[in-house]
């Protein structure tokens, strides 16, 4: 499915692996703690809690699924699919971990 901005999107749907980076740099994501997280087309992301900035590395990996990097060794690979609102817009993702079963949502930012 095609998501670029304003198209529909299907709440749950698996984010197709080649639209991944287009869904990571749409807009920055507010998390439900009130965390923010920047990722940018070149790979890189800053993670802000409490007004402290972390900063990692994100790919898609082989198999098509979303992996970040937080140094100086923490490697965590996640399943992503969209959050959408009633009309069908894409207004963020769920990410989850399939190892561990966390899962955590980031909603795009107004801006």
């Amino acid at each position: 499915m095609s998501t670029s901005k304003g198209s529909a999107a299907k709440d749950g749907d698996r984010i197709d692996p080649a639209d991944i980076p287009g869904a990571l740099t749409r807009a920055p994501f507010t998390y439900g703690d009130g965390a923010t997280q920047v990722f940018t087309s070149d790979g890189r992301t800053v993670y802000t809690q409490k007004g402290e900035p972390s900063s990692g590395e994100w790919k898609v990996d082989e198999d098509g699924r979303f992996q970040s990097f937080w140094p100086p060794s923490e490697y965590t690979t996640y399943d992503v699919t969209w959050i959408a609102g009633s009309n069908g817009e894409a207004i963020g993702i769920k990410f989850t971990d399939p190892k561990r079963g966390a899962t955590f949502d980031g909603r795009y930012t107004r801006q």
